[in-house]
């Protein structure tokens, strides 16, 4: 065994003085270890659909003057987050995969922590400035455009960064107060953070309550917004006096609709299963975790890309100038 492996243990068991270990160890998904490769190749393809989808989108919009509006300046938002996100934890995990690089610097481990914790909260914040644009639009079109003018999506996309790195803040700083004198290793695939505190020899309830009290501080009243918001919505829809008007209108949040499903769906299935399924198999968490990180970023801009009709129409241009 790697020397890297081994536990760390107090080098004097009278002292009260506890070190921090220089790194970790990431195992991957531990039992599928011979599988690593394999499973890297479907891991590899979404990051890959993931980064191209994003950054042509973030193009798209930039230079496609018909898409600078709201909407479009919170997709972007949300097209950076994803990018941020998965790229502070693929690159590493696909070296556990392919080249079985398993160490983490403590401070790196923190980092990445923080970095997913932080745009996971920012996405969320996104999607109901996205409800929140859409409700607008639907319920007071009149005033949109004086509602939500540049300087406040500027103020909203703000609030979201700054919730979202402030909330996520205590995480990493209690993770690093801890005592680790048992072992290193982690049995995951990236720096999650009750993967990463239950590794101290300490009581680490500080930790577990804040990270919980900040998954129902931000998850709570977003998906309560949320609700509320497609609840007037819907009303309005429903309201209209003919059904293509009703089918138009609806056409027009189905894209935002499918995007929060599969964010919050994937999002609270692998939580509760990390805190509470005690009994189902590692693997399985550490999958569905990996599913979560990568499904959502990879289908984002594919499905505002299928159903906004200025960026089809752009990637066409784009693909017809690049035959002739």
């Amino acid at each position: 065994m790697s020397e890297h492996l081994l536990p760390y243990t107090m080098s004097n068991s009278n002292t009260t003085e506890f070190t921090n270990p220089s790194s970790f160890i990431l195992l991957g998904i531990p039992g599928l270890e011979v599988a690593h490769i394999w499973i890297s190749i479907p891991f590899c393809a979404m990051y890959a659909i993931a980064v191209l989808g994003n950054f042509a989108f973030l193009l798209i919009v930039r230079v496609e003057r018909s898409l600078h509006e709201p909407m479009y300046y919170f997709l972007c938002m949300l097209a950076v987050s994803d990018l941020i996100l998965i790229t502070s934890t693929l690159p590493k995990m696909l070296s556990i995969f392919w080249f079985n690089s398993r160490v983490i610097d403590f401070n790196a481990c923190l980092t990445q922590l923080y970095f997913f914790h932080c745009f996971l909260t920012m996405e969320s914040g996104v999607l109901v400035a996205l409800a929140f644009d859409r409700y607008v639009a639907i319920c007071d079109p009149l005033r949109h455009s004086t509602i939500l003018t540049n300087p406040v999506v500027a103020k909203i996309g703000l609030a979201v960064l700054l919730r979202g790195g402030l909330l996520v803040l205590p995480c990493p700083f209690l993770a690093r107060r801890w005592p680790y004198c048992r072992t290193n290793v982690i049995a995951h695939t990236y720096c999650e953070h009750l993967a990463v505190v239950k590794l101290a020899c300490a009581d680490i309830r500080i930790s577990s309550y804040y990270g919980l009290l900040v998954a129902l501080l931000v998850t709570g009243p977003d998906i309560s917004f949320i609700a509320f918001s497609y609840t007037q919505i819907l009303r309005a829809i429903f309201g209209l006096s003919t059904k293509d008007a009703r089918l138009k209108t609806f056409g027009t949040c189905g894209s935002h609709l499918c995007v929060i499903l599969g964010f919050y769906v994937p999002g609270l299935f692998s939580f509760f299963t990390h805190r509470f399924g005690q009994h189902m198999p590692l693997q399985f968490h550490i999958i569905t975790a990996n599913v979560y990180l990568l499904v959502p970023p990879m289908l984002n801009p594919i499905i505002y890309g299928v159903r906004t009709k200025q960026i089809r129409d752009r990637l066409l241009r784009f693909f017809i100038y690049k035959e002739i």
